[in-house]
């Protein structure tokens, strides 16, 4: 048996390594996560995602429905700390192009129990002022 390593270098996210209960994902710039490119919100209906920010900027978008509006809220990563996104939490990450992220999440955690929100024109631009 022998240590194992993994590493991602291109754009966007992908699982580098995965067992029977969690996954570990690197998590790079994709041009959909660019203030000028991001257009929806997400949430895992079953499970929680962790971020870890290694490298660049990176800016964690949550809302939540509140009287059938959606109510956003932005906080600016710190390298090095872990951020929980909690289960059913609207989210997405706005990045730069010298980000690099760790998430963390469970194995089942995928689009068969995760929701897409697609942004109006009029959330994009509140997101877009709540980002600095």
């Amino acid at each position: 048996m022998k240590i194992q390593s993994f590493e991602m270098n291109g754009e966007g996210m992908q699982r580098v390594y995965e067992n029977e209960k969690w996954t570990v994902g690197i998590k790079n710039w994709k041009p959909a996560n660019d203030i000028t490119g991001l257009n929806c919100l997400e949430r895992h209906n079953k499970t929680d995602e962790l971020f870890v920010l290694l490298s660049g900027r990176c800016t964690l978008i949550s809302a939540e429905e509140v009287g059938g509006e959606l109510k956003m809220e932005a906080l600016e990563m710190e390298p090095f700390k872990v951020y929980n996104i909690p289960q059913s939490l609207w989210h997405n990450t706005v990045t730069q192009k010298d980000t690099k992220m760790i998430l963390i999440e469970d194995v089942s955690t995928g689009m068969e129990n995760s929701d897409i929100l697609d942004l109006t024109p009029a959330q994009i631009e509140t997101l877009k002022s709540l980002v600095k």
